[in-house]
């Protein structure tokens, strides 16, 4: 498959305060079409969000694709790529014994991620990479709509 082949879909999602009102944010782009993905939440965290912008953006893709996830999260990017096989493994237990924390929204990753052969990258937030600071704006606008 040629690289014009894969889905980029850049993600970010925060709140302020945290935790407290959140947004979110998913940009699509396949062979130069774009797509801008954003939602909010009254109460949540910034990892709700983030987790939020991966898994709806994977949900969006109508079909299984080759893509690679964009994230300025390393909690997002550390969770699917290192610590769920372990946490499956332990019945979504973490390495101490305690329940997950949004087990709801990894569950729900997990799943969206299951029909596509996806590669996770991790960007430096507010670096002045126009995608991430894109993402990073929408998220702030859906947030903003709940004022």
């Amino acid at each position: 498959m040629a690289s014009d082949d894969r889905v980029e879909i850049w993600t970010d999602g925060g709140c302020k305060p945290n935790p407290g009102p959140g947004g979110w944010a998913a940009i699509l782009r396949f062979r130069g079409v774009e797509k801008e993905l954003s939602g909010y939440d009254r109460a949540t965290t910034n990892n709700r969000m983030e987790l939020t912008a991966a898994a709806t953006g994977l949900e969006a893709l109508k079909k299984p694709s080759r893509v690679i996830v964009y994230t300025d999260s390393e909690y997002v990017k550390n969770g699917i790529t290192r610590w769920m096989t372990g946490w499956v493994r332990r019945n979504w237990r973490g390495a101490a014994g305690d329940p997950v924390k949004n087990m709801d929204l990894w569950q729900r990753l997990l799943e969206a991620e299951k029909p596509h052969k996806v590669e996770w990258k991790w960007v430096r937030g507010h670096n002045g990479n126009v995608m991430n600071e894109r993402a990073d704006r929408l998220a702030t606008e859906a947030r903003e709509r709940l004022g």
